[in-house]
């Protein structure tokens, strides 16, 4: 049963997933990341602190509106999920505090989007999002992400773009240096960070070994 993986919340889960993403068949933004990041979001709100159930409806729909990563609109994907959250939520009767907080969670969560949260549940869920980019999961959607996309793996008369600017649109290993690298300097909760440091040593080891082999 999928609302298992969302305890205590399977009650509001089985309400919300069916808001929770576009299906466009985009497997590193699916039920799985949901759970994911909530099975983060709730550990780091179990050092954190923060109110729990809007962390939890702010995780289930941070991506409600579904944006490729390639789409020109990218840099929005976080505000139109927030405004989907608001008017769902609404819906549902959810106070208008709860409504907003919710959504500045959402809104905020985004990389691209480089909107600071100012709340502890938005620091949460951003630091929770941004783990699952990190460590071993964090190889395995780049590289999932880039073959939707057509990208090469690396440029192979320069790989490590020594000679070259980096650019990601085109090689998938130039993204790590564009982004993923830099992720873990800036998460926003200790108990974020903490997890996020054995994830980019994870990332940088897998880069290093990658690296040897080509």
């Amino acid at each position: 049963m999928t609302e298992a993986a969302f305890a205590p919340f399977q009650d509001l889960a089985h309400t919300l997933l069916p808001h929770a993403y576009d299906d466009n068949g985009d497997g590193s933004h699916d039920t799985s990341h949901l759970q994911r990041v909530w099975k983060n979001a709730a550990a780091i709100q179990a050092q954190e602190g923060g109110d729990a159930q809007v962390l939890f409806a702010a995780t289930l729909l941070h991506d409600c509106v579904a944006v490729e990563k390639n789409s020109p609109l990218r840099a929005q994907a976080s505000r139109l999920s927030a405004e989907k959250a608001a008017r769902v939520l609404t819906s549902l009767g959810w106070t208008q505090a709860q409504v907003d907080a919710t959504a500045h969670a959402i809104e905020a969560h985004s990389f691209s989007a480089n909107i600071t949260p100012t709340t502890l549940e938005a620091k949460t869920l951003q630091d929770a999002d941004r783990l699952d980019a990190l460590g071993m999961l964090g190889v395995a959607r780049g590289f999932y992400v880039a073959g939707r996309m057509g990208r090469a793996l690396y440029d192979p008369a320069d790989p490590h773009a020594t000679r070259r600017p980096l650019d990601d649109t085109r090689y998938t290993l130039d993204h790590f240096r564009t982004k993923l690298l830099k992720l873990s300097a800036g998460f926003q909760t200790t108990a974020g960070a903490r997890l996020a440091s054995s994830r980019h040593e994870r990332l940088q080891r897998f880069l290093d070994e990658f690296s040897d082999e080509i």
